[in-house]
């Protein structure tokens, strides 16, 4: 395999870009994989990345080497420890990188069971958001067009793999999918603080969209005009809210608790 030696090669200074820059990312329309599990959800459920960074001091380790026959040799590199430290946010222990596009579905039909996220900011929340609905057996995850970048490192690290296991859609008018949704019959449930109905007296009905809001201001007026009812979690411990990700949590699995068999 090609063997890296200097900062200064381009592919490593290429990679570390796409690590620390979101600009870069979008710009670009590739990400980073970092770690044997990620990595290797990836090539079982989508193929080879374009490049794979091996740390050579694990090279010979099985998982590692097992990542590395499952792609080209022409696109395995192996690098030094200290300078893959100098590309990853993690540490060199963890062995491996790859680099691969950040997919860029076009908005499909809709599907059974939806989660949407409306410009939800930070990436470890997202992350977990779509773990968590990876989880719960959701369709599709919809993303409106201010929330964080799916496919920075830290969303990664936290979905450990979702994103291959969901359809992710980033960028998309929520307020106009949820019209066109409705229409065709879903039910488009908001989560909400205060107001609403108790989530464990709602009548959830499907096809099903779940909304999630913003960490402070929560769903936009316009989407929360669009949703057929709201729902709050009932929280008699004296909270005022969840986190945006805990909230989805108990709102997906109490729509899988109640869905039809």
């Amino acid at each position: 395999m090609p063997r890296a030696t200097s900062r200064q090669n381009p592919r490593l200074k290429e990679t570390a870009r796409l690590v620390a820059s979101s600009r870069d990312r979008r710009k670009s329309g590739r990400c980073v994989l970092e770690g044997e599990h990620l990595i290797g959800v990836y090539i079982d459920r989508v193929g080879p990345p374009e490049m794979l960074l091996v740390v050579e001091e694990m090279k010979d380790d099985p998982r590692v080497a097992r990542l590395a026959a499952s792609v080209p040799p022409r696109d395995v590199f192996e690098v030094p420890a200290v300078l893959f430290a100098g590309v990853s946010a993690l540490p060199a222990a963890v062995g491996v990188l790859a680099v691969i596009p950040a997919p860029t579905p076009a908005v499909p039909e809709p599907q059974h069971f939806h989660l949407l996220l409306d410009d939800v900011q930070d990436p470890g929340n997202v992350g977990t958001l779509l773990r968590t609905a990876a989880a719960a057996g959701v369709d599709q995850v919809l993303l409106s067009k201010q929330c964080a970048f799916a496919w920075s490192p830290k969303a990664l690290r936290a979905a450990q793999g979702a994103h291959f296991l969901t359809r992710v859609l980033e960028a998309v008018d929520l307020c106009e999918w949820a019209v066109a949704f409705r229409s065709g019959g879903g039910q488009v449930a908001a989560t909400v603080s205060s107001g609403g109905s108790s989530l464990y007296a709602a009548a959830l009905s499907w096809p099903l969209a779940v909304v999630i809001g913003n960490e402070g201001a929560g769903i936009s007026p316009g989407l929360l005009a669009q949703s057929d009812r709201q729902v709050r979690i009932p929280m008699p411990g004296g909270m005022e809210s969840l986190n945006a990700a805990a909230a989805a949590a108990v709102v997906l699995f109490e729509a899988v608790r109640t869905r039809p068999r």
